[in-house]
């Protein structure tokens, strides 16, 4: 039988929030990794526990948490989503190209938003985790991110 504790880390009011927009030029399918950018607007926000919510204003890329530390691991996803969503597979939406549905069938299984606790002022992720956009379409696009960061 498994053990389950629960450790209290932080309590209080939340008093304090902050907003932003993270522009992204991306390059074709493939990640981009946000961490540092989410990393220094928490940093500067003076919020030392909360949260931090991220979501992406387009229905052809989205947001993951991943591992950071190998690229393998991006390259393996991409291979995997090719899988689950191959282009020139015969589907009824394809006005703007064989890369869109399978970006929105993509942007569906992967999701629009994260939320990550915000403790001692720093993203509460793990040792190899990493925030990422997720291109989705061939061609290059000016996508964007808004972070919410709400704490005291």
């Amino acid at each position: 039988m498994s053990r389950i504790a629960v450790e209290p880390v932080a309590a209080g009011e939340v008093t304090r929030q902050a907003a932003a927009r993270i522009a992204v030029e991306t390059h074709g399918p493939g990640f981009t990794e946000l961490t540092e950018a989410v990393r220094r607007f928490v940093a500067g926000s003076g919020i030392r526990t909360g949260f931090a919510t991220l979501f992406c204003r387009h229905s052809s890329a989205s947001l993951l948490i991943g591992e950071n530390a190998d690229p393998d691991v991006r390259r393996d996803l991409l291979m995997a989503l090719d899988r689950l969503a191959p282009r020139h597979a015969g589907y009824v939406h394809d006005a703007e190209g064989p890369d869109d549905m399978p970006g929105h069938i993509r942007a569906m299984l992967t999701g629009a938003s994260l939320a990550v606790p915000i403790l001692e002022g720093r993203l509460a992720l793990g040792t190899w985790q990493g925030l990422f956009l997720a291109e989705h379409r061939d061609a290059p696009h000016r996508r964007e991110v808004l972070v919410y960061l709400s704490g005291g």
